[in-house]
This record gives structure tokens, C-alpha cells and sequence, in this order.
């Protein structure tokens, strides 16, 4: 295994030997036989080892060959080929068969197709040789690898078909702008096929391109973006070092030049005039000022102020960051009385200065801003902003309480008016002279009621009413002592039967709708009459309160159950104020701990009065009337009415009572026209609604009559058919008639009308109506009727 490995070895450092010399034209012609004598370790054994004979010219080629013939690679030869046609040479690997062929017999070695050395810069192959007779392999297949060697077929291309750059305005000669790239695909090893050489074609002289590296500088010192903002610069790129006959390649650069703070602003005129009429609030724009800045963007933000003059704390300005202009407004009211005339300096700056250009001159300007106060006609002026007024509650109906003072601030001096702002004081409890603003009560005061009131009143120019303005005035109505104190809460006092003498049963407090200056201050003593009560006494605790105490031992309830104890309290104000208040004190039965178990009211009511279950009784007797009054009024209402007619004989068929009323010619539901007018429209079977008949009888469907018929035929071919048909309901089925026709020979029928006649009449004649009338001819004309 030893010599084995090392054969290997040895042929392989060959191989790689005639590799390393692409470039020579090699015939390697080796003995079939070579000795190597092995190390001592293999006891003087001497190895054979049989080197291969390949044989080849060539082991390069041209890319883009053009020639009419196939390119010529190169051969293959081993010392075993006799030249007898015995051997076959094999080829295989990359492009083996299609790009590369190979003559079997001779081993020639040729390029089928145009090779493209940036598709594929090398092919590796392998050759073998076999015996054409017995198939086996007289060599050992070798390796062997084809260079494309490159020709100058591709020109420079950049990355970027057009760059963007930007460099500040005012740069210095030299600086770095962009830098740009072309690369080439040939080979950059081979040749200066890919040597690129960069020049400039357009852009000078602002600018400038390295040869090598590409980078474009500036060329020009301090150019300036407000004279040309934007330049379009032209680079070439060419290969074989820029020689001629290389190939070259273009790219566009549009360079910008960015805005630096390198210029001041400017007022374009030195003077400005604006004016404002005096009653224009503060805030009121009055005018813009502009200063121009060939800067853009934040360096041409400007900054106004108001650096002097004679109104520089009667005005104001301030900036428009969207239009870079400056506002002047009123900052205090105006006066053209007082000036009429005022000069402001008004001053522009940069925001954003640049320390390298601070040397061209101050980045501010100045312009003088003259504003004249235009004279108007001013509402009255009040002396204050607001008035205080105070008044004692007791002052009486028309008592001046104070005055308000306001005057017409113009030259011409106007009258004024005053008047209340009734919006203010509803109650109308104030009024104004309306000459001199004095204020009087119209109506009493109640400070309890109202401590406080808050009015408006309002001054005019008499000459021009649409100028008015308003004060406030704050009334303050001041405490008079007109209330007299009075308990603080309703007590509920109790003494205990079993009390003793001395023993607190109360403490009582007053109060005052009044507010004395010093505080309340109360005194409680008994009325005169009872300065000395037998029973109780009050002691005054000097703290606005006072004890209610027992003078005995021991009350009864049986004797006394209440006991009424007038107190008389006093304040300390003037003029001094009392009242009466009566403690109402009940007796009442105590534990031995002093806690209230029964009173006596309770206790007398208690034997007098009725048990809860007699209450109950009561109760429900008083449920059980009125349940019996509903049900006998219910009763009542659903009772039926007797007949009008009493007879052994059932009338039900002929006489029907009606209780209700008809809804006169808007009762659609009683009767229908149509049916008169168009016979053929008479519903077959149309039944009665007011009674229910026992048999109800069919109706005989007649022949239809002709088109156009008379209402009187209608009525009267009706009238003639109901009276021949036996079969005819006793009862009419058509209530109303929408013709009149002549007077009935047996005049009226009602019953009611027969009552008005004096004597009886003769029904006889109603047997001679026919079947129809014959239960009525009974009913009438016999001797039997009523």
C-alpha cells in the first residue's frame, strides 16, 4: 500500500508540473519504463512504474474567433499509438462534444462554436485512450484544463446610468463632490483590455474628474447657488488605459448647489406708513413689512423687533414663519387726542447665521416704521373700571346710595346719559339719574335676602345713541339689626316622673338672620310672669345657650302630663332685638337610668283608644259598602228594558226596538245607493243587521233587467215581484229609498202618531193588502187588540 500511495503522489506533482506552462508548446516524450530505487525500508526492492505518454500542443484559445475554419486547440498523443489506427482517443468534460471535438483516430482538438471568455473563462476536460480491439484503456484518463484567453470586446459601463450630488454653495477649489465607478468585463489581468481612465466631457471648468479614481471635484472658488443652482457635468470612461482604439463608456452627474446663510436681508424701501384709527383693540394688525433674502429655507428666516422709538410700547410685531413677513399690531389703546403720531425703528435679523460668513457684513437691516392715529368717535369713558357702593338695609325709598361718572372722550364733549341695564336688576330695586349717574333705591332692601347686587349701567352720548359703553357696579347692602333671635331647632323636652331637683332636662340655642359686626351674642331668662317658676328654671351658659333645669322632686303625669316654659331670648345688638319661644315639656315614665319609656300622651290616648284589631274591623267593613255599591251600580246598568209590546203572540218577527241612532248621510254602513243605481250590482244574499231571523230564506236571484233603467220602474218592478213571491222574508231588506214617489193611500203607519188621535181607528182595511199584511190586519183590525 506503501508504493502505492507514493505513485500517486509522484504522477500527480507531474501533472501539476506540465499545467503550470499553458503558455509553451510542449511534446513531453517519456521512456515506458523509469526506475525509482524505494528507501532501505523496503530491503532493496526495486519499483517499476509505467508513465503515461500523453502528448499536446496547445492548452489556450482566443475568445471571438471569426474564421472560416474551426480553431485549432490542440492534440493528444501517447507513445503507445503505433500509427496503426489500433487506439481511440475519448473526450470528455465541460463543452466536450458540443464547443469542443476531438478527432478519434489522431487526437486533434477543435472549437466548434465562438467562445465568449466573460461566459466562461476556462474548461476542464479529460482524455482517455482505449484499444479499439480489446475496449480497454491504454492510458489512465487525464485532466487537462482549456484558458479563453480575452480580447478587448466589452467597453467601461458605470453602475449608475445617471448620479445625483449636492455640494454647498461657496465651496473651495477641490472639493470632493461624488465619486463614480465603470467597471469592465474583460480581463483585467490580461492586456489593458480593462484599464479605465476617467475624463470630463461636460462641466468645465466648475468641475473636475481624477483620472483613476473618478472622484469629481469643484474647479471653481466660491461658486454661488443665488446665480446657478444647478449644472449637469458629462464623465467618459475608456479603456486600454485611454488609449485610442479603446473602448469608452458615458454617465450624466447633475450636481446642486445647497443654500449657506451667506446673505443678509434687506428692506427694500427705508421708510413704511401705516395708520389706525384710535379705537382699534389691542391686537389689531395694522400693516406687513417684508425684508427680501436670496437664502432659502431656514437660512433665510428673519426675526423682526422694534429696536426704538417714540410708540415702541404702543406697538408690536411679531414674525410670519409662512411668509417670513413681519405684523405690526396695537398693543395699547390709542389716543388721538393724546398723540397723534408715531415713529417706530424696526429691525430684521437672521435666525440662523453662519460663523464662516459673518465677515461679509451684519445680517440684519433696519427700516423706520411711521404710524398716524386716525381720530373716531369714542364711546363715554367711565372715571373706573368697576364701582363699589355700600348701603345700610334700612335706607328708605329714593335715597341716593352713590354715582357713577363717565365723559365723551373727544374733543367735542358730548352730553351723557345714564341709564340701569334692566337685564341686571329685574326687581327694578335700583334706579339712575339719568343727567348726573346718581343711583336711588326704587324699592326696601332685605340684606337677609338678597346680600348682594350686581347691576350694569350703561352710559350714552345724548348727540349719537349708537355710542355707549357699560360699568359694572357692585352694591353691598350692609346689616341692620331687624331680626330678633329665635330658637334653633324645635326642642321635644321631657322630664322624668321619678326626676330630681337640679337635674338638666334641656339645653337650648338660638339664631340670628342678623350679622353683627362683634358676632351673636345671646340672653335667655324666663318671661316676667314666670320669673320664678315653681317647676323649672334656665340657666344662661354665656355661650349663646342656655339649661332648662327641674326645681323639684318628682312629677306626675296623672296631674300634669305637659308643661309650657316661655323663654324670652335677647341679642346684644342695637337696636336690641327679643323674642318669646315656649318649651313645651312633657312628663314622661323613666327607668332608673333616666331613659324615657311612655309619655303621658301616649299613656292617656292608649285606654281611650281602640285596639288594632278593632281598627282592622273597621276596615274591612268600610271594603266590603264599597264592593256592595260596585256591584249594585253594575247590576244595575246591564238590567234589560221590558218590551213595548205585551201579547201572547210572539211579534219578534214584525216590531224590532232599536237602540241606537243612525249616523245620518255620513253612515255609509246603513244603506247602499249603488244598488239602485246599478241593479246588477245587488248582492245576492244580503242579510238584515239589526235582528237575527229564525228561518233565513233564500233570495230568489231575478232575471237582470236591461241597461238602462228608471230608478220608479226599478222600484216598482221590485215592489210587484216581492209582492207575487211567497217565499218573500216578512221584513223589508231595503231600508232606504233614494226615490220619493207619490202619497201612500193608507197614509202613515206609525204607532206613535196614532196615539195623538182622539178616538179609535178603523184597521179594516188592512185585510184587503193581500198575505203579506195579514199578521198586521190580526194584530190591528181585531176585536181582541190593543
Amino acid at each position: 500500500m506503501k508504493t502505492h500511495s507514493m505513485t500517486v503522489l509522484l504522477w500527480s506533482c507531474m501533472f501539476h508540473e506540465i499545467h503550470m506552462m499553458p503558455s509553451q508548446k510542449r511534446t513531453n516524450k517519456h521512456s515506458l519504463s523509469e526506475r525509482i530505487t524505494g528507501l532501505p525500508e523496503n530491503g532493496g526492492k526495486i519499483l517499476h512504474r509505467t508513465k503515461r505518454g500523453w502528448m499536446w500542443n496547445q492548452f489556450f484559445l482566443l475568445e471571438e474567433y471569426t474564421g472560416p475554419d474551426t480553431q485549432y486547440v490542440g492534440k493528444l498523443h501517447t507513445d503507445q499509438d503505433k500509427g496503426d489506427g489500433n487506439l481511440k482517443y475519448i473526450l470528455t468534460g465541460d463543452g466536450a462534444g458540443s464547443l469542443f471535438i476531438i478527432d478519434e483516430n489522431t487526437g486533434d482538438i477543435h472549437a466548434a462554436k465562438k467562445l465568449d471568455r466573460e461566459e466562461k473563462s476556462l474548461y476542464v476536460l479529460r482524455a482517455k485512450a482505449i484499444n479499439r480491439k480489446t475496449g480497454r484503456q491504454v492510458e489512465p484518463e487525464s485532466e487537462f484544463i482549456i484558458k479563453i484567453h480575452d480580447i478587448n470586446d466589452n467597453e467601461p459601463k458605470f453602475t449608475k446610468d445617471m448620479y445625483t450630488a449636492s455640494i454647498p454653495e461657496m465651496s473651495g477649489v477641490g472639493t470632493s463632490v461624488i465619486q463614480v465607478t465603470a467597471t469592465d468585463a474583460d480581463d483585467a489581468n490580461y492586456g489593458n483590455s480593462a484599464k479605465v481612465v476617467y475624463s470630463i466631457l461636460q462641466g468645465q471648468p466648475y468641475f473636475s474628474v481624477d483620472p483613476e479614481t473618478g472622484i469629481i471635484r469643484t474647479a471653481l472658488p466660491d461658486m454661488s447657488r443665488e446665480n446657478r443652482e444647478q449644472y449637469q457635468v458629462v464623465i467618459q470612461a475608456k479603456d486600454m488605459g485611454g488609449q485610442m482604439g479603446g473602448l469608452s463608456g458615458t454617465t450624466t452627474v447633475n450636481i446642486t448647489l445647497t443654500d449657506v446663510n451667506d446673505n443678509p436681508p434687506r428692506f427694500p424701501q427705508s421708510t413704511y406708513q401705516f395708520s389706525s384709527p384710535e379705537s382699534a383693540p389691542p391686537g389689531t394688525p395694522l400693516g406687513r413689512i417684508k425684508a427680501t433674502d436670496p437664502d432659502v429655507g431656514e437660512n433665510a428666516e428673519i426675526e423682526y423687533s422694534i429696536s426704538n422709538g417714540d410708540g415702541s410700547d404702543m406697538f408690536d410685531i411679531t414674525t410670519d414663519k409662512d411668509t417670513q413677513e413681519g405684523i405690526i399690531t396695537v398693543k395699547k389703546h390709542l389716543d388721538f387726542e393724546n398723540k397723534m403720531l408715531y415713529t417706530l425703528r424696526v429691525e430684521a435679523t437672521n435666525t440662523h447665521t453662519d460663523p464662516r460668513f459673518l465677515q461679509l457684513g451684519p445680517f440684519k437691516d433696519t427700516a423706520f416704521v411711521k404710524i398716524s392715529v386716525e381720530d373716531t368717535d369714542e364711546p363715554p369713558v367711565f372715571s373706573r373700571p368697576w364701582y363699589l357702593i355700600e348701603v345700610d338695609e334700612d335706607a328708605k325709598e329714593g335715597s341716593v346710595i352713590g354715582q357713577v361718572v363717565a365723559q365723551d372722550p373727544d374733543t367735542t364733549k358730548n352730553a351723557i346719559k345714564y341709564s340701569v341695564d334692566r337685564h341686571t336688576d329685574l326687581d327694578r330695586i335700583f334706579n339712575i339719574y339719568s343727567g348726573n349717574g346718581s343711583l336711588f333705591i326704587s324699592k326696601p332692601l332685605d340684606r337677609e335676602e338678597t346680600p348682594w347686587h350686581n347691576i350694569t349701567v350703561i352710559a350714552t352720548e345724548v348727540n349719537n345713541p349708537k355710542q355707549s359703553s357699560q360699568i359694572p357696579v357692585y352694591i353691598q347692602i350692609l346689616d341692620i339689626n331687624d331680626h330678633a333671635p329665635e330658637f334653633a331647632n324645635y326642642y321635644e323636652t321631657f322630664v322624668c316622673e321619678n326626676a330630681k331637683a337640679g337635674q338638666l332636662i334641656q339645653t337650648v340655642s338660638a339664631v340670628d338672620k342678623d350679622e353683627p359686626p362683634q358676632g351673636h351674642k345671646f340672653f335667655f331668662e324666663l318671661v316676667p310672669e314666670f320669673a320664678v317658676h315653681p317647676n323649672f328654671s334656665i340657666v344662661d351658659n354665656k355661650d349663646n345657650t342656655a339649661a332648662i333645669m327641674t326645681r323639684r322632686n318628682g312629677y306626675s303625669r296623672s296631674k300634669t302630663s305637659t308643661y309650657l316654659l316661655p323663654v324670652i331670648i335677647f341679642d346684644n345688638d342695637y337696636p336690641i332685638q327679643s323674642s318669646t319661644g315656649t318649651l313645651t315639656i312633657r312628663v314622661c315614665a323613666c327607668d332608673s337610668r333616666g331613659n324615657m319609656q311612655s309619655c303621658n300622651a301616649e299613656a292617656l290616648l292608649l285606654p281611650a283608644g281602640l285596639s288594632t284589631g278593632a281598627l282592622v274591623a273597621i276596615l274591612l267593613c268600610i271594603i266590603i259598602l264599597l264592593v256592595l255599591v260596585v256591584l249594585f251600580t253594575a247590576l244595575k246598568k246591564q238590567r234589560k228594558k221590558e218590551p213595548l209590546i205585551i201579547s201572547k203572540d210572539d211579534v219578534r218577527d214584525n216590531i224590532v226596538t232599536y237602540n241606537d241612532e243612525g249616523g245620518g248621510e255620513e253612515d255609509t254602513q246603513a244603506f247602499d245607493i249603488g244598488t239602485l243605481r246599478n241593479p246588477e250590482a245587488r248582492e245576492e244574499s244580503k242579510m238584515r243587521r239589526d235582528v237575527i231571523p229564525e228561518t233565513i230564506f233564500q233570495i230568489r236571484r231575478t232575471v237582470p233587467l236591461w241597461d238602462n233603467i228608471d230608478v220608479q220602474d226599478f222600484i216598482h218592478r221590485r215592489l210587484k215581484e216581492n209582492d207575487l213571491d211567497p217565499s218573500a222574508p216578512p221584513y223589508d231588506s231595503l231600508a232606504t229609498y233614494a226615490y220619493e214617489g207619490n202619497d201612500s193611500i193608507a197614509n202613515s203607519l206609525s204607532s206613535l202618531e196614532s196615539l195623538t188621535t182622539e178616538g179609535n181607528q178603523d184597521y179594516d182595511y188592512l185585510g184587503d193588502w193581500g198575505p203579506r199584511f195579514k199578521k198586521l190586519a190580526d194584530m190591528y183590525g181585531g176585536e181582541d187588540s190593543d
